[in-house]
């Protein structure tokens, strides 16, 4: 698939956004003035804009803990998004989610999750949904190399190829679930080779090239809306930095060498220069992208700080529970 300019220098722009978001994400958590945890996802940004390149808005997605890139791939307010991280009622959950349950169902985006592997079933039933609308729409799950050992990962590739649902499941092979190396929790490294099982396509693609996520994106997401099933799609990539940041950041425990690797096929750069050499983008057209990309990240710190706190009167609004259970 060939795209045009706008859509490269646009896909150039969200991993950029993405990166800088996480890297004032993890300042701003240091300075006290995020609460919760933040997982960072600097690294992977090519798999979330690859991925949501190719859908529409009525496309939805389900996330996982590490879901600031999913959000803002898919569109998302970075000023609502930071207003959540500061517990502010602007904010997507009106404060009360933080971090790992951002959600805006006008984009399709259906929330980030704190519990691994939940988003898979949550997708199967979006993608039931799509499949009963007839509109051709489809559901994308993004989640982790960790994910695959929980049972939701095969009950959920079971029952979408039983029941050929237009869905694309997506994941983001990191090599680590939390500090745990992939090799310590599987015989079998590799992912994608776990479609064969249920009839379904699977592949595995460069996670850190978004031209390669997307190409492999687009043929999955165009098999889902012309009825075909499922697809599984492996993305090899690498989170820069720790598995999630309280206070401050916690020591490094993966080795140097490899982390440094994985540094030096940084997306970012890829793209860019891959433009540049093609001639659709000049350096001083990327210092006027970076430079846009800093004044809407300060001005979504600044919506954030103007938000009020919820009151103690808005602790139970937007509860689900039992009468009983509220005595």
């Amino acid at each position: 698939m060939t795209l045009e300019a706008p859509k490269l220098l646009t896909m150039l722009r969200d991993m950029i956004m993405i990166r800088e978001f996480e890297e004032l994400a993890m300042k701003l958590r240091a300075a006290g003035k995020i609460y919760g945890v933040v997982h960072p996802c600097s690294g992977q940004e090519a798999v979330a804009v690859g991925v949501c390149a190719c859908l529409t808005n009525s496309d939805r997605i389900t996330s996982t803990h590490r879901g600031h890139g999913h959000c803002i791939a898919k569109g998302a307010d970075i000023r609502r998004m930071m207003a959540e991280l500061f517990g502010r009622v602007d904010g997507y959950c009106k404060g009360k989610g933080g971090s790992m349950h951002i959600a805006d169902f006008a984009i399709g985006m259906l929330g980030a999750n704190g519990v691994v592997g939940a988003g898979l079933p949550m997708a199967a039933g979006a993608a039931l949904a799509a499949q009963l609308d007839g509109k051709g729409d489809v559901a994308v799950c993004f989640f982790g190399d960790g994910a695959v050992t929980e049972g939701e990962f095969h009950e959920a590739l079971n029952i979408s190829a039983v029941w050929k649902l237009p869905i694309v499941f997506v994941c983001e092979n990191n090599l680590y679930a939390s500090n745990n190396a992939i090799a310590v929790q599987h015989h079998i490294t590799a992912v994608a080779p776990h479609a064969a099982g249920y009839g379904m396509p699977g592949v595995a693609v460069d996670g850190n090239d978004v031209l390669a996520v997307h190409q492999a994106a687009s043929t999955a997401v165009a098999r889902a809306r012309a009825g075909q099933g499922p697809s599984l799609i492996e993305c090899n990539t690498y989170r820069w930095y720790f598995h999630s940041m309280h206070d401050k950041p916690p020591p490094e425990t993966r080795p140097a060498d490899e982390v440094a690797l994985w540094k030096s096929r940084d997306p970012i750069p890829r793209l860019s220069n891959d433009l540049m050499a093609r001639g659709l983008l000049s350096p001083a057209a990327l210092q006027q992208m970076r430079a846009q990309v800093e004044r809407e990240l300060q001005a979504a710190v600044t919506f954030a700080d103007n938000s009020p706190f919820p009151g103690v009167a808005d602790l139970l609004t937007d509860m689900y529970a039992p009468d009983a259970a509220r005595t």
